[in-house]
Formats: C-alpha cells, structure tokens, sequence
C-alpha cells in the first residue's frame, strides 16, 4: 500500500472493510475485531490512527514490532479456528501505521475464546445471537445444508404420494418395491420420521402450511416505480418448487406483450422477453436462493423493466462476474438434485450464461447489505 492509498483510506474514515486503532490495548477487543472481519468480507486494522478522529498518531519502532508480535498470538490463540494474518508498515508523512489485513475466513464461523461469533454491522462489529445467522454461516461454509434440516410437526402423511410416482417414473425406478419410509429415508425426503426442507418442497401435498413464506410475490405494476399503489395483477404463489415454477412462468406469460416478428396474422406471437432467458432465470432463483431467510421470491413487471428478486447474496466467494462464466457453488444440495431430474433445470452452472445470451442487456446485481440478489432484465418495448 502506498502513502497516498493509506490516506485516501484514512480520509474515508471507519467502514465495514476498515477500523482505526490508535494502539493495541485490549487483546480480547483486537480478537473480536479480527473475528467480525473473517466471518464477513474481510478488512483491514489501522494500528497507529485514532478511532474517533482519524488523526494519524503513528507508532514507534519499538510499538511496530511488539504490536506485531502480539497481533500473531491474538490470531492463533484468542480467533477459534486461528486465521492467518498479515502486517504491512507504511509511511504517512513522518509517521509509521501498521496495516493489518484480515481475509474473509474459509471455515466460519469464527468464534471467541468465550465461543462468541461477532459479525460487522456497519462500521461496528455485533454479536451473532440468532439461530438462523448462524446456520446461514455454517452453510457459507458448505458444513450444512438448510434444504437438509428436517422442518418441524411435519410427517410423512404430509408426502403427496403420486409426486413421489412421478419422481421415480423421471428417475427411471418407477419398479421400486422398498417400503414408503424406507424410500423416504434413501431420497433424503424424511429424517426422523419428519420431512426435510427439499423433501416438503417438493413432495408435499401444502408445503405453504408449515414455509407460506417460501412462495413466489408476484405483481405486475403500472408504471416503473415499487411505491406505486396501482397495479395491472398480483399473484401470491404458493406450492412445491415445480409448481410455483409454472405459476411464475404463468404469471410473467400472460402479463408480457406477445410480438408478431414476422409470423402470420392468426399466431398467439412470439413474447417480448426471450422465454428460455425467463425460464432460467426463474429456475435460478427458486433453486438458489438463500433458505435461511424467511422471505419470498419477489416477481416484479414494471412497464419498462421485469425484476426478479432473491432472498440471498451469492454464497461464498461468487460474484456476478464468476456466475457469468458458468462457476457456481451448490448452497441448497438436495433442492438441486431434484430439480435436475423433475425441472429443465441443468445444474451445470450454466444458467446464467443462457440467460445472457438470450438477453443480453440483462443486470445482475448481487446486493451484500440488502442480503439479495437481483436479476433485471429490460422490455423491448413499454407498455403504453
């Protein structure tokens, strides 16, 4: 890091990604500081800038190499597992600030030697008390899979037998003579006599009565602003993943114009938005999102946008640029597994890829502070 880059981080003041110390004073408040950072993107702590002034006060030789020294042993011993940090002096002015850097942490949650998980909020850190954050940071890190937990006071008299028919029938075991529970237990449907999130969501006969959270919103606006009251349709659908497929696909086909392009007087035409790009994109959200969250895919029309919005950013280390060249992380195993065999769903990490090619102009914005992911894709044409 160079002089001017340290200033012009200094004159930033504190973030999410930086925090100003004037010195090392409280070992335990370095760890926790350390800890927030690794279970959330990473950052960096100034050592030698006053927290509430941003004056550069600067250490001495002396303080450098003990602050230093001292950061190594907070990093092994007091940061559950250790993480790996690393120092860098640099000069401001006649001054020296010690730039510690923290990586994101690869095996979160990273805990206290008390066995507190703290996360960033803001420019401050915060103790993670809720269940479901914590389950969201052992599914960061791939040691557990929400679509795998067992969902409470269901039972198997819950499971729509004829959606397990046509399961096997897909799966070419249509002649299997194994007893319902067993069966249950193999395709990780039941655990414990209760179904699973992936087994409610695709074999229920109501999967709204114990997750109404997990549907598909759907409004189509007048206008392009999500404050406006007027509305063209609206839409609350509910059911297996299969089925609020169809529903949104439904949904998105009969309030989108349908064009001629050159077909005859007599076709129903040809929609406005490339179908297969809609039908990825859909797919995508209902099989990636984020289970954790309680809260529903929003389907969106406004009359020169379609908005299609995830409960969830992208998982680990993904970014918009890595899924655009077909990298994925699998955040929900069990729901992808059914879905590459009873859905057009691939699982190939290509559907993005399909999308864009459909749709070009398409905008993917993966949103960390709103906890979502948006896919935006332009109409042709407004509606008039």
């Amino acid at each position: 890091m160079t002089e001017s880059e340290l200033l012009k981080i200094i004159a930033c003041g504190e973030t999410s990604r930086v925090q100003f110390k004037g010195c090392l004073s409280n070992k335990d408040s370095i760890a926790d500081e350390m800890i927030a950072f690794a279970n959330s993107k990473g950052g960096m702590i100034l050592f030698g800038v006053e927290d509430k002034t941003g004056s550069v006060i600067g250490l001495d030789y002396a303080s450098l190499q003990e602050t230093g020294n001292a950061l190594s042993t907070i990093a092994n011993d007091l940061v559950k597992p250790q993480i790996f940090i690393t120092t860098e002096a640099v000069s401001a002015g006649e001054k020296t600030v010690l730039v510690v850097y923290v990586d994101e942490g690869t095996a979160k949650p990273y805990k206290d030697k008390n066995g507190t998980i703290w996360v960033k909020q803001g420019s401050d850190k915060r103790k993670l008390t809720e269940n479901s954050e914590q389950i969201r940071l052992f599914q960061q890190n791939g040691l557990l899979f929400a679509d795998e937990m067992i969902v409470p006071n269901t039972s198997v008299e819950d499971i729509d037998e004829a959606k397990i028919r046509a399961y096997l029938e897909k799966i070419g075991d249509s002649e299997n003579d194994l007893p319902p529970e067993t069966l249950y237990r193999n395709l990780n449907i039941v655990n414990d006599g209760r179904l699973t999130l992936g087994g409610l969501l695709f074999f229920a006969r109501k999967p709204e009565r114990y997750r109404p959270t997990f549907c598909i919103k759907a409004v189509s606006f007048f206008g392009n602003d999500i404050a406006g009251v007027d509305y063209r349709d609206s839409e609350d659908i509910f059911g297996t993943i299969p089925q609020q497929f169809e529903g949104g696909m439904s949904f998105l086909t009969r309030n989108l114009h349908h064009v001629q392009a050159g077909q005859n007087f007599n076709s129903t035409g040809i929609l406005e938005v490339s179908k297969i790009a809609l039908e990825e994109l859909l797919q995508n959200a209902l099989t990636h999102r984020d289970y954790t969250k309680n809260a529903s895919i929003n389907l969106l029309i406004f009359d020169d946008r379609i908005e299609i919005v995830s409960p969830g950013s992208l998982p680990n280390s993904l970014t918009v640029e890595n899924i655009k060249y077909g990298n994925a992380v699998v955040r929900n195993s069990l729901i992808v597994s059914f879905s590459s065999k009873v859905m057009k769903y691939r699982g190939l990490g290509s559907g993005i890829r399909r999308a864009l090619k459909e749709e070009p102009c398409l905008r993917l914005i993966d949103d960390k502070e709103a906890e979502q992911f948006r896919v935006i894709i332009p109409r042709k044409e407004f509606v008039g």
